[in-house]
């Protein structure tokens, strides 16, 4: 069967400080766009993952971090670090070879993948 990439995007709200940062220091807040790829084999059904499905657990997990100060879930919540924290438990969660892009605001963003 061939291979395929899937994606979904979903927004979260969250505050958020930069310990030891100048401007970023301060609490502020981010509406965060969460892109998320998935890569895998299309099985016998015709898919690689139910979208339903896919996008119930990107939810389920961006839940945890949606009207929160990230700095209770994370030591240094930066765009880099949220992005390894989220991709690390989307990753438990479907197993699959998956990309987590960040977008911090308008224009600026990050990402990380384990495609091979």
């Amino acid at each position: 069967m061939a291979k395929m990439r899937l994606g979904v995007i979903d927004y979260i709200d969250s505050a958020h400080y930069l310990p030891g940062h100048g401007k970023c220091g301060r609490v502020h807040g981010h509406t965060y766009k969460i892109e998320v790829i998935i890569e895998g084999e299309v099985r016998e059904n015709g898919m690689v993952i139910d979208f339903y499905d896919l996008k119930k657990g990107i939810k389920e997990t961006l839940q945890e971090y949606d009207h929160m100060l990230l700095n209770d879930i994370l030591e240094f919540p930066s765009s880099e670090h949220l992005c390894l924290h989220i991709h690390s438990r989307l990753s438990e969660k479907f197993g699959f070879p998956l990309l987590v892009r960040i977008w911090e605001g308008e224009g600026k963003w990050c990402e990380m993948d384990n495609f091979s």
